[in-house]
């Protein structure tokens, strides 16, 4: 009897899209799991997304409230371009909240490279709600990018190298992350 694959979930903005035009890196990346990619142009956490080619598309909050319980135990979150550096702090513990109200036990998310300065506030936000979250583990995009021919001219979007390495970044936190959301029934949860 087969087991069950894992079901995880990335929520992504248009850096991580680049996972759906190379195929390669996307099956690399779900190997043996139950891989969703919900990557979407100009997607924001909170804040209604910014419009593009006349679609406006689901924030990071509206996904996980349409997908609910489907999510899986994990979810990989990789969204903030498009955000504002001086709130992001509180639409990630938004987010967090509403993902531990659909039992989500596990985050991996992903930090930014560190081109602009609400690109630098962001990160340290990403990693003081993380010390709160003792189950969100961050993937240092900004440090495994470093110095890499990855990334299209404007030095943010992804070329297929850049896809292949994201999901070389993300396969092993997320196959940890997934060990232990197994191993634990308690929900996500801050710490006080």
């Amino acid at each position: 009897m087969a087991t069950a694959r894992a079901r995880v979930t990335f929520i992504g903005d248009s850096v991580s899209a680049a996972l759906t035009e190379v195929p390669g890196a996307a099956r690399y990346l779900g190997s043996g799991l139950d891989l969703r990619l919900d990557l979407r142009v100009c997607r924001r956490l909170v804040l209604p997304s910014c419009p593009y080619q006349g679609v406006t598309p689901s924030t990071g909050l509206e996904a996980i409230q349409a997908d609910g319980t489907s999510l899986g135990h994990t979810v990989v979150v990789d969204v903030g371009y498009n955000e504002d550096g001086y709130r992001y702090a509180s639409d990630m513990d938004q987010v967090l909240r509403a993902l531990r109200a659909e039992g989500v036990r596990t985050v991996v998310w992903v930090n930014l490279r560190e081109t602009r300065s609400d690109y630098y506030r962001i990160n340290a936000a990403i990693e003081s709600e993380a010390a709160r979250w003792p189950r969100v583990r961050v993937a240092d995009w900004n440090s495994a990018s470093q110095g890499e021919p990855w990334f299209g001219s404007d030095g943010l979007h992804l070329n297929a190298a850049g896809a292949y390495g994201l999901a070389r970044l993300l396969r092993p936190q997320i196959v940890m992350a997934v060990r232990a959301a197994k191993h634990r029934s308690s929900e996500l949860a801050p710490s006080r």
